[in-house]
């Protein structure tokens, strides 16, 4: 029996959760996060006894101020089941901080679901953040098996960004193989363009504007890729780095096959006009 659904959860949420995809983080987020941080550390009679002293010490993975929809479900004391749409407002791979009105038992274990990744997860309360008039204004919680996937996409790409900022300050003391650098560097290029072409296609979408060209764009990003991995792996070949045991060679002829046959058979559908 379902005793009590909190509804603090907005639809407009869940495109919040998706601005910061493909932009920078704003000082509005700094704050937000550093304010998020604060409260973080506050238990439910405003003492950090349970929680180190210095918020950064004892910190597993970094804190992203990301608001990802999520539902709720505990049990009360008193057996009865709870369930509340909130909104989780700074994440990491550990845990979050979840604003919501109801108050789960410090200690006690509740499931969340991601309305964006759409994943289930168990959680522990590690401590509420209250009001003066004692009305719970966020929870945070660790989650019981850390996640990378569970916040959704946004979240993955702030650790992706984060984990190539600091790729970036290696690479700049040298010392790596040449090959490895270009393939990283042509990698790194078709995410830039797929992430620019994928950011256009939304936005004319929501204007209700023309979306072939920004489709095109992408097929044509693909043939390129296509294009430079098959000259490469010629290259491998001639070198017989890729020889028939290399893994997935087999799968690789017969996929180059079948695309070869209908490459074939276009350009002389074309040939023949």
């Amino acid at each position: 029996m379902i005793a009590h659904i909190y509804t603090s959860y907005h639809p407009a949420a869940k495109s919040k959760s998706c601005e910061g995809i493909f932009g920078h983080t704003s000082e509005g987020d700094r704050a937000d996060a550093e304010e998020a941080d604060r409260r973080w550390l506050l238990t439910k009679d405003k003492s950090a006894a349970e929680l180190p002293a210095s918020k950064g010490k004892n910190r597993r993975s970094d804190r992203y101020p990301i608001v990802v929809p999520v539902k709720v479900k505990w049990l009360e004391p008193s057996g009865a089941s709870v369930i509340e749409f909130a909104e989780a407002k700074v994440v990491n791979m550990h845990g979050a901080l979840i604003g919501m009105r109801g108050r789960p038992s410090m200690g006690s274990v509740v499931e969340l679901t991601s309305l964006i990744s759409t994943k289930t997860a168990s959680a522990r309360v590690v401590t509420l953040r209250t009001s003066l008039k004692s009305e719970v204004l966020g929870v945070a919680v660790e989650l019981l098996t850390p996640s990378g996937t569970f916040w959704g996409v946004t979240f993955r790409l702030k650790m992706a960004t984060d984990d190539l900022l600091k790729l970036e300050k290696d690479i700049r003391s040298g010392g790596m193989d040449a090959r490895v650098l270009r393939e990283f560097r042509d990698a790194v290029h078709y995410v830039r363009k797929t992430a620019w072409a994928l950011q256009e296609l939304q936005e004319r979408r929501a204007q209700q504007r023309d979306t072939a060209t920004v489709r095109s764009l992408l097929t044509e990003e693909r043939v390129r890729r296509a294009t430079q991995l098959s000259k490469a792996l010629a290259s491998d070949l001639d070198s017989h780095e890729v020889t028939d045991g290399t893994t997935g060679a087999a799968d690789l002829y017969r996929a180059i096959e079948g695309l070869y046959q209908r490459l074939t058979g276009l350009f002389k559908i074309r040939g023949s006009r």
